[in-house]
């Protein structure tokens, strides 16, 4: 499309919205949205699959070689690095890296680029089911998002922290796909709310 603006999303699961219709992905809401502020996107080109870690995303850009520039680049992995029980410390510097990427792919203008919380999944029914301590699920999905907004802080990356709204209502039925693990339509309407003004400014739309 002539003209339009360009935006990149990056993640897992989260961000290609496993068991819900492609039109109620968060990253596409968002972009429905900016078109509704008389903005033209197009896509956005999502590269993301259920169940990748850091790594995995990683090779994932490498398969789809996105051609930048993009105007807008959007993060959300490290669920699947928590899920194998990798720690933090390993966590940080895999995030770090592909944050680089991601401001690469903005031509490296980190106003352009902007890293999403990785959402507490402890908190939904596959959660109290399998077996694992939700507690300390939750503390490390904590340390793992604080790492991760350092990092962002300290490139000048804008963080959307969707965790408390995960954390508050990823449980509720109506929050909830079919296979009572995977954010809804609605839960991801609810992070797309929080995107929308982060995605506004970095369009020079505030």
């Amino acid at each position: 499309m002539s003209g339009a603006r360009r935006y990149l999303a990056l993640g897992d699961s989260y961000t290609i919205g496993e068991g819900i219709p492609a039109e109620d992905r968060w990253p596409v809401q968002l972009a429905d949205a900016l078109r509704d502020t008389g903005l033209v996107i197009d896509g956005p080109e999502i590269v993301a699959t259920t169940g990748w870690t850091t790594d995995e995303l990683d090779l994932g850009i490498d398969a789809a070689a996105p051609a930048g520039p993009f105007d807008l680049v959007s993060l959300l992995i490290g669920v699947n690095d928590q899920y194998r029980g990798r720690d933090v410390a390993q966590y940080g510097p895999a995030f770090s890296a592909l944050l680089e990427r991601a401001i690469g792919f903005a031509d490296g203008d980190v106003s352009r680029v902007f890293a999403v919380a990785i959402p507490d999944w402890g908190v939904t029914p596959f959660g109290a089911h399998s077996g694992r301590d939700r507690d300390a699920i939750a503390r490390e999905l904590d340390a793992y998002n604080a790492s991760a907004a350092a990092i962002c802080a300290a490139r000048g990356v804008a963080f959307v922290d969707i965790a408390p709204v995960s954390r508050a209502r990823g449980g509720e039925p109506e929050m909830l796909a079919d296979d009572g693990l995977h954010p809804s339509a609605a839960l991801h309407s609810e992070w797309m709310r929080l995107a929308l003004p982060v995605a506004r400014r970095v369009l020079s739309w505030a």
